[in-house]
């Protein structure tokens, strides 16, 4: 017991290590995540003081704990037994394509990430490149919601920053759970996104299995009371205007619920831009048969660099007017009350009616329609018929009229419009990007000429 062993120098080493690693998982790593642990909590519990709607104990949960807890749900175990049986491979196999589901969709929610890093990230980028705007149809009945009430934002898709525009403004609510697409499940993107809470689905999934992991998912988080955020059109407009809505999600949501359960709450928000960053792409997408567009990474970073160089030279100007407002909320309970036999179609409907009557008037997509309409007007009389027409649209603070010839000079420097003469018309070069913004103005025909008429009489009077 007392002799001498001699051991290789690599040898000794490799003992070492292990030793190390072996202390450092059993005794020393606990301890570090218990005091981080610890920490983090409390920093929470001081976040939520501060939320209009605090952050649900189901987000902060570990991922690998949220993930045991799906693939062992009942609803699953049904669906891997169901799968087993129609293609004819073992329970344990089926079980195994179940967790790799679980695995894609489950976030990894983190509040340092979301609010210390993802909501300045946010503000910075949504104030560099737009003039913010925020308005409410409601702003009351958005108070008076439920506290203990799931919230779930039903928006409008026009462009990426859609993501960026929404967190922000919504950063003093609640921390947002968005449903991403394919596009995002790309490595480092992917795992910040997972980081900020946000659930991966693949929207053409052939699978029943699939879709029976991610129906799951969405009732835990929907039972938690989890803020969620969906776009019901399931990508990007491709011509401006509203699309039909997807009902897969939607479907989850209200599986989820039982009338006398936890009440789930649909807010309409409605967003609106001067310019869209990819209305390029968007509208050469639309003619072709594929809704999918592939933007290359180096056209992006080309973009990146020249906004950046723009800047550094001193010539760098906003994009316009992006603005958001809040439409009427509508309460899953009182209606599922009224429309029993056709709930989700029912549901459906209104939610994209509410986000119809909530879009916010901007002057690019106002003076496109504008011109569209009447194919030339003096811009005096359109600057005017513009300021007239958000006076109706429903902003408590209206634009003035620098920031409406502000977003008419963008058009004519895109070559969208033409200017003669200090009068407006289509250029003729860029007529589909013409029809995109004019399909994003929230105007009817007869609003239209109501407005036109009396800004006529008001001008002929003077």
């Amino acid at each position: 017991m007392t002799q001498t062993v001699e051991l290789p120098l690599w040898l000794f080493l490799l003992i070492l290590v292990f030793a190390a690693v072996t202390l450092a998982s059993h005794f020393l790593f606990p301890s570090v995540r218990w005091f981080f642990r610890r920490r983090l909590e409390r920093a929470v519990k001081r976040l939520n003081t501060r939320l209009q709607r605090p952050i649900q104990p189901f987000k902060l949960a570990r991922r690998h704990d949220m993930i045991q807890r799906l693939i062992y749900d009942p609803q699953v175990g049904q669906a891997v037994q169901a799968h087993a049986r129609e293609t004819g491979v073992p329970e344990a196999v089926a079980f195994e394509q179940a967790r790799r589901f679980a695995r894609e969709i489950v976030p990894s929610f983190s509040a340092v990430a979301y609010f210390s890093i993802a909501i300045r990230m946010a503000r910075m980028l949504s104030n560099a490149f737009y003039n913010v705007r925020l308005s409410y149809m409601d702003e009351k009945a958005l108070k008076d919601i439920d506290p203990d009430a799931t919230v779930v934002f039903v928006m409008n898709h026009r462009s990426n920053m859609d993501y960026v525009l929404v967190t922000y403004l919504a950063a003093r609510q609640s921390a947002l759970s968005y449903a991403v697409g394919e596009w995002a499940r790309v490595w480092p993107l992917s795992r910040l996104i997972r980081a900020m809470g946000a659930y991966f689905i693949r929207r053409k999934s052939g699978s029943e299995l699939y879709r029976q992991v991610l129906a799951c998912y969405v009732r835990h988080a929907t039972e938690a009371g989890v803020t969620q955020a969906m776009f019901p059109e399931g990508g990007l407009s491709l011509t401006g205007a509203l699309g039909r809505p997807k009902l897969g999600l939607l479907k989850y949501i209200i599986d989820a619920t039982v009338p006398a359960g936890r009440d789930v709450v649909f807010v309409p928000v409605a967003l609106n831009y001067d310019r869209v960053l990819e209305d390029t792409i968007l509208t050469k997408a639309a003619l072709g048969n594929e809704r999918r567009f592939r933007a290359k990474i180096g056209v992006i970073a080309w973009w990146i660099l020249k906004q950046v160089g723009r800047r550094l030279v001193g010539r760098y100007e906003r994009f316009g007017v992006a603005s958001v407002r809040y439409g009427q909320p509508i309460s899953l309970q009182a209606f599922r009350a009224d429309h029993e036999e056709n709930l989700m179609t029912d549901l459906a409907r209104d939610l994209m009616e509410g986000i119809a009557e909530a879009i916010p008037l901007v002057p690019g997509a106002a003076a496109c329609w504008i011109v569209r309409e009447k194919g030339e007007i003096s811009q005096t009389d359109a600057v005017a018929l513009i300021d007239h027409l958000q006076q109706h649209n429903g902003y408590s603070v209206p634009m003035d009229r620098q920031t409406i010839e502000s977003g008419i000079q963008q058009l004519v420097d895109r070559r969208i419009l033409k200017r003669e003469d200090g009068k407006l018309s289509s250029s003729g070069q860029r007529v589909d990007l013409l029809d995109y913004y004019a399909a994003s103005a929230p105007l009817g025909g007869k609003q239209f000429d109501a407005a036109l008429a009396k800004e006529n009489s008001a001008a002929a009077g003077s």
